[in-house]
């Protein structure tokens, strides 16, 4: 009988820690989400009647990212970059999307922004329900209207003095080379007059592998880089705009890559 090689035992015993890990890591998550949610509910009662723009509420529910990331032993989640002087001052913020995980990575940024997220998302019991009660802006991209009723509600929560946090690529990349961005987050800042904060991110596209329901160990950063400032710009400004813009993410994104030693 052909006896199971060192290596190939090895990587047996690696799968089933792995597959052991990430199942008390997802009790562990599960555990802190329920935890949480009736805070976000009461702080939204609380807050409700003088914070229109719903920042404290908001503000809480990004801590509850940043906990998920905390009780995940496979997780090594950090933030840096440009420190943002106001909190209060109203940005567009675009990033580029690896992962699931970006939402609790981006989280660590530590200021608050509404997120243009999908509306499959935010139907997800009790993390999905909190994105409601914290404002954030559902996202039904099916139809023409779905789309001009997101836009609306990022312009609402803007003149709220509240950013907006806008993943301009759409979708995230099955290769993990960058999309193409479209036009709506660099619209929304041009029309308005508001500048951009673009946001780079990278590690998290091996956090949580597509179709493995299993986490792997992943270091992964964000960094923010300087604003980007919109005044006076016009829509034929639209196209540079958002390339410049893009431009930074990829080379701060690829430097990013190169320190934790990501191919």
């Amino acid at each position: 009988m052909r006896r199971p090689s060192p290596g190939s035992a090895s990587a047996a015993v690696g799968n089933l820690l792995r597959t052991i890990g990430s199942a008390w890591a997802w009790f562990a998550i599960a555990v802190v989400v329920v935890a949480w949610f009736p805070t976000i509910v009461l702080l939204w009662a609380l807050t409700a009647p003088f914070d229109p723009g719903r920042y404290a509420v908001g503000w809480w529910y990004r801590k509850l990212g940043v906990a998920m990331a905390k009780v995940n032993p496979f997780w090594g989640f950090s933030a840096r970059g440009v420190r943002i002087e106001d909190p209060r001052r109203p940005y567009v913020v675009v990033s580029n999307h690896e992962s699931f995980a970006d939402i609790m990575l981006i989280s660590h940024v530590g200021w608050e922004m509404k997120w243009m997220s999908k509306i499959e998302i935010m139907r997800i019991p009790f993390a999905g329900w909190g994105m409601w009660f914290a404002g954030d802006i559902a996202f039904r991209r099916e139809t023409a209207r779905g789309v001009i009723e997101a836009f609306r509600g990022a312009q609402k929560v803007l003149k709220n003095r509240v950013s907006v946090m806008i993943f301009p690529e759409g979708t995230r990349s099955a290769t993990g080379t960058m999309l193409p961005f479209k036009d709506g987050a660099f619209k929304l800042a041009i029309d308005g007059g508001y500048a951009i904060i673009p946001l780079a991110v990278a590690g998290t596209g091996t956090a949580l592998p597509k179709h493995d329901w299993r986490f792997s160990r992943t270091r992964a950063i964000v960094e923010v880089l300087p604003p980007v400032e919109t005044a006076g710009m016009t829509g034929r400004d639209l196209p540079d705009l958002k390339e410049r813009v893009r431009a930074a993410i990829e080379a701060a994104r690829d430097a990013l890559r190169k320190e934790i030693g990501e191919a």
